[in-house]
């Protein structure tokens, strides 16, 4: 199977169990490999044959936009969901990361694939 990915994608939005990360939307970096056929759209030179990774990119923005989460688990497990709904993705490998949670760490997150 093919493969598209976007890497680090910074959007901002609520997530967090403290009461200053329920107010204040901070960063959140989402990265996510999607398994997909490609080529029906590689043959016909057909966006609309595959998974555009700009229309995935809005549609992970606004899904944070829309589901504020206490933690980084139950977001992703339903952003996961939300991406396998689209019949083309047979599985997706997230990465959700909270730059600024730990001060004295680069970046803390998690990980999880999923299959339909």
């Amino acid at each position: 199977m093919d493969k598209v990915f976007i890497k680090n994608l910074q959007v901002f939005g609520i997530l967090g169990i403290h009461a200053h990360e329920q107010r204040q939307p901070q960063e959140i970096r989402i990265s996510v490999t999607a398994t997909t056929d490609i080529k029906a759209a590689a043959h016909a030179d057909d966006i609309n044959l595959t998974i555009n990774y700009s229309t995935l990119a809005k549609r992970i923005t606004q899904f944070i936009h829309d589901h504020p989460s206490l933690t980084i688990e139950a977001l992703i497990e339903a952003l996961a969901n939300d991406i396998l709904s689209d019949e083309r993705i047979t599985t997706v490998w997230l990465r959700v990361e909270k730059p600024n949670a730990v001060p004295t760490a680069e970046t803390v997150g998690v990980e999880i694939t999923r299959s339909r």
